[in-house]
């Protein structure tokens, strides 16, 4: 039975869906999502005999939102999940994430392959350290209006997904849309349609969730995260060129948005053992929700290498 609870991290509470027995799996969800986004993986997994956890990461949900901008950095977001695993009474995990939960997941086998028994990036690959602050280089790239710039200014963004919620999660989660670059004298929505009807994947009660999710918890939380860009580009300057050691897998929609600004190229150099990289077709960017029967037999293939 899937159950929910909260336990103490660091000195922050954290929301859990927990089910199953057996090895730990952590499923760390993307931006802005939160753990319901992992609904059609929590039974499978566990029914393969894992124990299967999906927090509401830091700033989500009904997870503990600190106020500071700089409490969102990487190493506050590696630290949260070493604290969920020893939280948990376990020594390691197998660490998933999907869009900013990839990074996440990346960073914790990086930074602690002590506690990682394998790790898989869904939607965004492992990345080597870029040559310079990384949001000069996607100015430089896509300019001012990419969406990752757009989101640095406090209170904009924010004003903007919050003036009305359903709209606004039928149009990130349900609708379609270019290239996330927000135009002179518009938002970033304006790039986006809501669809009427939704997708056969989404359903108006997971637009419900969403509502009720974040307007507990706002939006900025998440939006920190990427305020901590370029801070985490400094932070981590002590790793460059070290790869991830433990066992590692990456699988993305070949249909996915962030196929236009992220290198997968890189994933051999970043990931010293990988054992597999899958392309979903006709898959987009949530692809663990779009099609969960290909993700789930990827992911426990994956599984039953470690």
């Amino acid at each position: 039975m899937l159950t929910h609870r909260t336990v103490d991290v660091g000195g922050i509470r954290m929301h859990l869906a927990e089910q199953g027995t057996g090895p730990l799996v952590l499923l760390l969800h993307g931006w802005p999502e939160t753990s319901h986004s992992w609904r059609h993986q929590m039974g499978p997994l566990a029914e393969a005999g894992y124990h299967v956890v999906a927090p509401d990461q830091r700033g989500y949900g009904r997870t503990g939102c600190p106020a500071e901008a700089s409490q969102y950095t990487m190493l506050h977001l590696v630290g949260d999940v070493v604290g969920l695993i020893h939280a948990l009474g376990e020594r390691e995990a197998i660490v998933v994430g999907h869009d900013w939960g990839a990074p996440v997941a990346w960073h914790t086998a990086l930074l602690r392959p002590d506690v990682v028994r394998g790790v898989a990036g869904i939607s965004v690959p492992p990345s080597v350290r870029a040559p310079a602050p990384p949001l000069s280089l996607l100015r430089r790239q896509l300019g001012d209006g990419f969406y990752q710039i757009y989101f640095q200014q406090p209170g904009v963004a924010e004003a903007e997904f919050g003036a009305d919620l359903r709209t606004t999660f039928r149009k990130l989660l349900g609708g379609t849309g270019d290239a996330p670059v927000v135009r002179d004298g518009e938002g970033f929505l304006d790039r986006f349609t809501a669809p009427d009807p939704l997708p056969s994947w989404l359903s108006d009660e997971d637009i419900d969730v969403a509502v009720e999710s974040f307007g507990r918890s706002g939006f900025t939380g998440g939006l920190n995260w990427y305020r901590n860009i370029d801070r985490n580009w400094e932070l981590l300057a002590a790793w460059q060129g070290k790869p991830i050691t433990p066992p590692a897998f990456y699988l993305c929609g070949d249909g996915d948005i962030t196929r236009a600004f992220t290198d997968p190229s890189h994933i051999p150099e970043a990931a010293a053992d990988l054992r597999g990289v899958v392309d979903v077709p006709g898959a987009g960017h949530w692809v663990q929700m779009e099609r969960p029967g290909e993700v789930n037999t990827a992911l426990l293939e994956f599984f039953e290498q470690l």
